[in-house]
């Protein structure tokens, strides 16, 4: 039975890269805001022999992710991995100075729709199944107030049901990306020599490969 992926944040950087490396051995349900950019994923996925399911939804909106959850349960029963890539990524701003607005969105994002996806998708991945964060240590950089506090927020969630379910399950993994040229590094860091970072193609490979969750596990 062909495995399922739930790759939230799936239409471009690590999020694409990871949809793209699973497809050999998952069928990837891939969740993004932008539908043009899924489209694009759908047809690299397909070109690889793959399959997806694309559900172009805001992860913020709690209807859109209970409807997404139902979904995959009535249709597989059950999900082998979750791969969480998406992030909101405010503006850098000095923490006096932080909009209000930037803030809420950065909150929504990264910490209220994180928890709620967690209580969704649990029951999914049942045992056995894993699930994948990834850590962005910025909490205390300048400027990086909205942006670190929030991931930092987030990185706690999945440590603390990472903790919660050693004995249990599901198997919850936090890893730390190498820097890549994502869009989101670059709206931090205009300007920089992206030839010198990483690809997120060889860095999917390498976290799969070192979470033991790769094509050929």
């Amino acid at each position: 039975m062909t495995k399922t992926a739930l790759i939230t944040g799936a239409s471009r950087g690590l999020g694409a890269a990871l949809a793209l490396e699973l497809a050999s051995t998952h069928h990837i349900i891939a969740v993004a805001k932008t539908t043009g950019a899924l489209e694009e994923l759908d047809d690299r996925i397909k070109a690889r022999g793959g399959a997806a399911t694309l559900a172009p939804m805001d992860i913020t909106t709690e209807a859109a992710m209970a409807t997404l959850c139902r979904g995959i349960y009535d249709r597989w029963g059950t999900l082998d991995l979750w791969v969480h890539a998406a992030i909101h990524a405010a503006p850098l701003a000095p923490a006096n100075m932080i909009d209000a607005k930037d803030m809420s969105k950065s909150v929504n994002a990264n910490v209220t729709a994180t928890a709620t996806l967690i209580t969704f998708v649990a029951p999914l991945l049942g045992q056995t199944g894993s699930a994948i964060f990834f850590d962005d240590p910025r909490a205390g950089a300048p400027f990086f107030g909205s942006y670190g506090a929030t991931k930092a927020a987030q990185i706690a969630l999945a440590r603390c049901w990472q903790s919660e379910t050693q004995r249990t399950g599901p198997h919850v993994h936090i890893a730390t990306p190498a820097p890549m040229p994502t869009a989101t590094r670059a709206r931090f860091f205009p300007g920089e020599d992206r030839e010198a970072l990483t690809d997120p193609a060889s860095e999917a490979q390498r976290i799969l490969a070192d979470l033991n969750l790769g094509p050929t596990d």
